[in-house]
């Protein structure tokens, strides 16, 4: 055993060994340098900022900025312990629209590493540069309006904190990371990195839709949706990727709170949520998005490295991001970019009866067992279980104005007779007709509406699984089950809104309560959110410090687990202001009907369903995926195919 040590006594820490202590956290690895050096060089106003790193900013970190400059009577005190020029009182700390405001970070760098500060105003005849600490001597020096910091030697005095950093191009690989963040956020100013003397990257100043491209790539420029919605004292603007620019890892996504880059989990949530219908479980979303709102409503002074944030309403920004980004990726449809044609009314209406039926027929019986069909069910089926798309010929044909077409496409031969009759219809006498191959022959006229219907027109099924189309770009592939599922989902969730529309939430008493350990925490969120989970359809009461009972649930989720969905709620309540849980459950079932419901392979569909099924994806919100997360269609280019066949070379 060690023998035991003297007591020593109560003493006040020295500076040095003060600064070294905070250096501890504000100066983690060379990228929480540059971070902050960045953060300063914005404060003072910058349009132009230059970064070079030397040995993956170990060897070297050297700042330059076109700011405002600092008097040399202040820059010793810039160089001191809690001196800043950004707050003066607790009611600037409460409405802080500075991305630095603590006065701690110069001090805390060159207290591990050698530091030169040289900066000149607008109105000095010269620069002046002091050395080391915040006792140095300021004296004259050369340099053009602004600021530069030069960090050299990270930790040189404390080599046990030296040891903990990797390899060179990792801790580079964290500064470039860095640098991106900030870029990305302040497009209005020019960034220059460069790395042992060679230039890395360099932005001009652009606007965020350039800046984003740049920084993201063209992968993210191509498949991204914008998004500026406003209410209130809240504005989120940016850009959301497509659920086809999602990633295996969740490094693209950039969030911004007043131009601080955060990774709050409140807000990965909301926007996570959102793509909760269009992307698969294992893949990331890709997103560079801003939140603005008064600096009083949120407080950035609870992390060391100020990438966490507490809002005062947490529960209101979820809210407003998660819909906002929601309602971007409504636009998920293959008229996102294009007109969209009149939005087709719907077939099949929620009247009341079994949600389920293990049988797979048309969508609109599973939902009313009065429900007659409005499509030509498939001629390969039996009267009574046949299950088409969820539209008719006739409205397809209404597409087009309701007159005859020259070329046959509203269901007649130019001379009169049924085109399709014997091409997988009914036949004039109601009985089922074996389908004849028919070709399809589009006009100028009907190629003309291209650009109208972006999904083209049917030419063929492929093994009963794909439908291929033509439209004025290539070809398009669709998977019928997938789309005629997404088409399915939607109309559920729409039918089931409207019916559930104003009416008060169904609540399923529990005969006997259940009763369950909990921790403090649990009982506190229970009381102090009681009306949150009422209106959630829980009544969880606390019995006593350690108990909680659960009395009541969603009649939707009543045959679930009753702790297990209580724990659920309360995590969801206590980190977010409310609770997903009852939305996500009811997608789930509905999905699962959808999927059931969903035309089958092997399922043959007549030209006027599949034309039917296309028009349906074009008026229909994330027609893009089912809600598994597939994709619904590809575009095939007229170029890719010429390639393919050597055309033109």
């Amino acid at each position: 055993m060690n023998a035991p040590t003297l007591p020593r006594p109560i003493r006040a820490l020295p500076d040095q060994l003060i600064s070294q202590i905070a250096a501890g956290e504000v100066v983690e690895r060379p990228s929480a340098v540059v971070k902050e050096l960045l953060e300063n060089a914005l404060d003072a106003g910058s349009s132009q900022i230059t970064v070079r790193l030397e040995e993956g900013g170990v060897k070297r970190i050297c700042i330059t900025d076109n700011g405002r400059g600092i008097p040399p009577d202040q820059m010793p005190l810039a160089l001191a312990r809690h001196a800043t020029s950004k707050i003066a009182s607790l009611d600037d700390l409460e409405n802080v629209a500075t991305l630095g405001f603590r006065g701690e970070a110069l001090a805390s760098i060159a207290s591990v590493a050698a530091v030169t500060l040289t900066s000149r105003t607008a109105d000095a005849a010269h620069a002046w540069e002091i050395e080391g600490s915040h006792n140095g001597t300021v004296s004259p020096s050369s340099g053009a309006q602004g600021t530069t910091v030069d960090v050299r030697d990270l930790y040189f005095n404390t080599p046990a904190r030296r040891k903990f950093l990797k390899s060179e191009q990792t801790e580079f690989g964290h500064c470039a990371e860095v640098v991106r963040r900030v870029a990305l956020a302040r497009p209005d100013v020019s960034f220059t990195l460069s790395h042992n003397g060679r230039t890395v990257d360099h932005w001009m100043v652009a606007d965020m839709a350039k800046r984003s491209a740049q920084i993201l790539g063209e992968n993210f420029a191509e498949a991204r949706l914008p998004l500026d919605e406003g209410s209130g004292l809240l504005r989120l603007h940016g850009f959301a990727g497509l659920p086809t620019a999602s990633k295996a890892r969740a490094d693209a996504q950039y969030f911004y709170v007043n131009g601080r880059f955060v990774r709050d989990k409140l807000l990965v949530h909301a926007v996570r949520a959102a793509y909760e219908d269009v992307l698969h479980g294992d893949r990331f979303p890709s997103y560079v998005l801003a939140l603005d709102l008064d600096p009083a409503l949120v407080d950035v002074n609870v992390h060391p490295s100020k990438i966490e944030v507490r809002f005062r309403d947490g529960r209101a920004v979820h809210q407003f991001v998660f819909h906002a980004v929601q309602r971007a990726l409504a636009q998920t449809s293959a008229t996102a970019h294009g007109s969209v044609p009149s939005p087709l009314p719907a077939a099949d209406t929620l009247a009341g009866g079994p949600l389920w039926r293990p049988q797979q027929a048309s969508f609109g019986a599973e939902l009313n067992p009065h429900y007659q069909p409005t499509f030509s069910p498939s001629p390969f089926g039996q009267p009574g279980q046949g299950g088409g798309v969820a539209q008719s010929t006739e409205r397809y044909g209404a597409l087009f104005g309701g007159e005859r077409r020259a070329d046959g496409l509203d269901g007649t031969a130019p001379d009169g007779s049924a085109a399709l009759n014997g091409g997988g219809g009914f036949s004039a006498t109601g009985s089922y007709a074996m389908p004849q191959a028919t070709p399809y022959i589009a006009s100028p006229a009907v190629m003309a509406q291209d650009e109208e219907f972006p999904l083209g027109f049917a030419l063929a099924q492929l093994h009963g699984i794909y439908i291929l189309a033509q439209n004025s770009k290539g070809l398009v592939l669709v998977d019928m089950h997938a789309a005629h599922e997404r088409i399915l989902y939607e109309q559920l969730k729409t039918a089931l809104d409207e019916q559930l529309n104003g009416a008060a939430m169904q609540i399923q008493s529990l005969l006997i309560p259940v009763t369950f350990y909990a921790d403090a925490v649990e009982v506190g969120t229970v009381q102090e959110h009681a009306d949150t989970l009422q209106t959630l359809g829980f009544d969880i009461a606390a019995l006593s410090p350690t108990t909680l009972a659960v009395r009541s649930v969603p009649a939707l989720l009543k045959n679930a687990d009753a702790q297990t969905l209580a724990r659920d709620v309360l995590r969801d309540v206590r980190e977010y202001g409310g609770s997903r849980m009852l939305i996500e459950r009811r997608n789930e079932l509905l999905g699962t009907l959808a999927c059931h419901t969903a035309v089958r392979a092997n399922r043959i569909l007549t030209q006027p369903e599949m034309n039917a099924l296309l028009r349906q994806m074009e008026s229909t919100e994330r027609a893009d995926q089912c809600n598994h997360g597939r994709p619904t269609w590809v575009q095939v280019e007229i170029s890719a195919l010429d390639k393919l066949f050597l055309r033109g070379q």
